[in-house]
Parts: C-alpha cells; sequence; structure tokens
C-alpha cells in the first residue's frame, strides 16, 4: 500500500516564524524571482538543508502568496537554475490566518555541491555567502561522488517509459498530466543529450518498462535456506522490474518465509513474528535508496537463515557517512531515486530509518541490528527471536481460515515450496482447468489478499503475499 508523507502543516510553518530566519529557515517575500530564490535554495544544499517561507517578511510577517500555483513554478523553476539542478520534494501551500505560505524544503544529506552561474554559496545564520575556496575545496571532498542515477541510459529512449506508471506517479503527487516532461526533468529522471532528452538511470529505474534490459544485476536476489549457513536446500525468488516492484516483492517474500508463531510474554503469549517486519521492510528500502547502482555484477541481496536475516547492499556508505556516524549523519547517494521513493511513502526523506529500526528491535526485546562495511558494500543483520516461538514452520499455512477450494490449496502448497507460481504451472498442477477458469481463481487469491500478481501479460507470475 502507498502511503503519503504527511504534510507540513500550520504548526510546523508556526514554529518556523518563531524560531525566526536561522541556518536552517529562511523567509523570501512572494515576489521573489526564480534567480534570486535560486541562491537561498543553492546556499542550504551546500550547508545543512532547510527550509524557505515564500511570501514572508525578513521580520517575520505573514503577506501570503497571491496565487499558489505560480508560487510553486517559481519555487520549482529555481530549482532546475542551479548546476546541477536541485531534485526537491514538491513546494506546499499551507493557509495560516487566511494567508497562503509556500514551504519549499531542501532535504539534508544532497551529494552535490550546487553552483549558480560559476558561484557557490553557503548558509552562515541567516544569511547566504559565497564559500571560500578553501570551503569549496572540503567540500568538493566530502561530496565527491558523482551521481550514476543521473546519467543517461545509454541507448534509452522516452518510449522505454511507461506512461502508466508516470501517470500514477502524478496522480499521487496531485499534479497535472499537462507537462510531463518537465516533471520528471525536475525529478532527475531526464537527463540532456546531443539528442534531446532521454531518461536517465533513475528514470529508467523507478518508470521503465524493462529496467533490467539497462541495468542487469538493479534487481534483488532473495534466498531462504533452511539451516544456519548456505546449503544446496533453498528456495530463491529474484525480484525484478522497477524499484517500487522489487521493494514490494521482497517484502510479501520475507513475510511469505520468515517463521510465525507466538512468543511468551510474562505469563501470556501473543501472536509475533521472527523478526518485526517494519524493521525488515527499513533494512530493504534502504537498500535499494542507497546502494551503488554504478557497480555492475553485483545486487541487493536477503538471505534469511535460520538464526539470522542479513540484507545487502552493493556499495560502501555514501560521502562522509561513516559506521560511527550512522545514526546522525545523511546523505543521498541516488537523490533522485530517494525523493521519488519517498513521494510514494517508501521513504521518510529526512531521516533514513536507522534510529527507527534500532528503537523497534529494542522494543521488541531482540539485539541491535548489526551494521557493517565488507570489502564493497553495506550489511545488516538481524537476529530474530528463535527459541521464543513456539511455532518454526516457515511454511506453515495461514490461510486456513479463507473460504478455498482445493485447486487454490494446491496452489498455494505449490507457492509455499517453490516461491512462485505462473499460468502454465497452475495449469500442469490442475490440467483439468481451463485458462480462464485458471485465470479466475488466481484473481480471487490477489483479491483475498494471499498473492501478488507480478509483471504483465506472459511475463506475469504470483508470489505468496
Amino acid at each position: 500500500m502507498i502511503v503519503q508523507r504527511p504534510s507540513w502543516t500550520t504548526d510546523d510553518i508556526a514554529a518556523f516564524l518563531a524560531a525566526g530566519p536561522g541556518e536552517r529557515v529562511a523567509f523570501v517575500p512572494a515576489t521573489i524571482g526564480p534567480a534570486k530564490l535560486a541562491e537561498t535554495l543553492a546556499a542550504l544544499a551546500n550547508a545543512h538543508g532547510g527550509h524557505v517561507l515564500m511570501g514572508v517578511t525578513a521580520a517575520g510577517k505573514v503577506v501570503g502568496v497571491a496565487h499558489a500555483a505560480e508560487a510553486r513554478a517559481a519555487a520549482q523553476a529555481a530549482g532546475l537554475l542551479s548546476t546541477p539542478p536541485l531534485i526537491l520534494p514538491l513546494p506546499q501551500i499551507i493557509e495560516l490566518d487566511g494567508k497562503a505560505v509556500c514551504l519549499v524544503e531542501v532535504p539534508p544529506g544532497l551529494p552535490h555541491v550546487y553552483s549558480l552561474d560559476g558561484r557557490y554559496l553557503t548558509r552562515v545564520g541567516d544569511r547566504n555567502r559565497l564559500l571560500s575556496s578553501t570551503e569549496l575545496t572540503a567540500l568538493l571532498l566530502a561530496r565527491g561522488e558523482t551521481g550514476f542515477e543521473s546519467r543517461a541510459a545509454p541507448g534509452a529512449t522516452p518510449d522505454d517509459l511507461d506512461p502508466a506508471r508516470v501517470s500514477a506517479y502524478l496522480e499521487i503527487l496531485g499534479q497535472p498530466a499537462g507537462d510531463v516532461q518537465k516533471l520528471l526533468l525536475a525529478r532527475g529522471c531526464l537527463a540532456h543529450t546531443a539528442d534531446g532528452l532521454v531518461p536517465s538511470y533513475a528514470g529508467i529505474l523507478l518508470f521503465g518498462r524493462q529496467p533490467q534490459q539497462f541495468l542487469r544485476h538493479a534487481e534483488i536476489i532473495l534466498v531462504r535456506y533452511a539451516g544456519p549457513t548456505m546449503s544446496d536446500e533453498f528456495l530463491r525468488h529474484d525480484a525484478g522490474g522497477v524499484l517500487p516492484d522489487q521493494i514490494r516483492q521482497a517484502e510479501a517474500f520475507v513475510s511469505a518465509n520468515v517463521r510465525r508463531g507466538m512468543r511468551i510474554k510474562g505469563l501470556t503469549r501473543e501472536e509475533t513474528t521472527e523478526y518485526p517486519l517494519p524493521v525488515v521492510r527499513e533494512a530493504i528500502v534502504n537498500a535499494v535508496a542507497h546502494r551503488d547502482y554504478a557497480i555492475r555484477g553485483d545486487s541487493i541481496r536477503v538471505l534469511i537463515f535460520s538464526d539470522r536475516l542479513e540484507v545487502y547492499s552493493p556499495g560502501r556508505l555514501p560521502g562522509h557517512v561513516t559506521l560511527d556516524n550512522l545514526m546522525t549523519e545523511r546523505f543521498s547517494r541516488n537523490e533522485a531515486i530517494v525523493q521519488i521513493l519517498s513521494d510514494l511513502g517508501f521513504v521518510e526523506r529526512l531521516g533514513y530509518g536507522i534510529d527507527r529500526m534500532v528503537a523497534a528491535m529494542r522494543e521488541a526485546g531482540l539485539p541491535e541490528p548489526i551494521f557493517e562495511e565488507t570489502a564493497a558494500g553495506f550489511r545488516v543483520t538481524l537476529r530474530g527471536r528463535g527459541e521464543e516461538l513456539v511455532s518454526r514452520d516457515p511454511t506453515a499455512q495461514r490461510w486456513g481460515h479463507r473460504r478455498l477450494n482445493p485447486r487454490q490449496e494446491k496452489a498455494l502448497a505449490y507457492l509455499a515450496e517453490h516461491g512462485s507460481i505462473t499460468n502454465r504451472e497452475f495449469r500442469e498442477l490442475c490440467p483439468e482447468l481451463s485458462d480462464e477458469t485458471i485465470r479466475r481463481e488466481l484473481a480471487d487469491m490477489v483479491d483475498q489478499g494471499l498473492v501478488m500478481k507480478v509483471g504483465d501479460r506472459k511475463a506475469t507470475y504470483y508470489i505468496l503475499k
């Protein structure tokens, strides 16, 4: 399910006004031009991020913006003036005492150094100023990674983007379908080339018809082993397609393959899973959002063992983030991917969930996650409930209370053993069924929330949800 990130509220605006302009908050008039606004946006981006309130005087008086749509358009245009373009959340309009304030958010941890006509600004106190040569050198070193996701995907054309996915995204944003190209450019999903605008790697990964055609290893390998080590006895599923679909497939695989049962808590028993599923979800989403997609020949891996769950992501920690400051520092290797996953409800842009993962594991009475860098990647290890679970059968059926016919039960048993099922495999299980009956049986299980459909047309298959 897609859940949009909560909007900023009047209480937030009131708090910004009460604090006054500063290192992370700027007040600008409604009449400010895009070029002048771009200076403040770039300065905040080169510093620690922050918020710009359009329609507020320097003294903190709310005047408001006369035309909300024009204010939002001016803010978006200002972000495109910097080099490279700033990928920002959509500006929000908040009513305060009958006056509309346009809030522009500049996330912390952006990966580039942003310039305007060759000028590099930063935010100090409540003022924008030019970076000194020493400061600029240090910032360039700290943010030295180039944005692979923003590069044009070789051989890609606009036809390689799925218009249905783009339209669904516009609907979630509440944006008109008029100038799709402009929005995708502002979101980092299109790149300028000598041949015009073409999809970037981010655009292909998020909206592409066949993302793996351009980045073969941009997928999630999901494996459940029977014991505590890798062995010949395992269940595997390779999650492909666009990144949001990969996340959903990974969640479904983990949910279907971790142990479920009862945990003894005090004198009572309560239903539980081996690992808190929200923690697993955070680990998977973080891996998808922050992996290094420039690394070929390696994929995200989610490995379920009898005593632990591991999520591995290609690419070591980015920028200035280290294992020591992982809880407090922010750096987006893939700012376009992070922003769009945030728009879709997968990522909280201002915090990438590490602190929430630690807190949730503590609350569940489990060991804290183990974060470690490998030679070429980053791994998160979760230790589960182990012997506290009364039921330890990872394939225990959970559909006994459903109204299922014997054919559907047979299909679900096949899914529990093999991880996925196609129409052809279902037909082999039940050769007496017609193609239309098979389609109805599978559609009914989808409607009941038991399985999830993946892919289109001949590439369609189903996995446990």
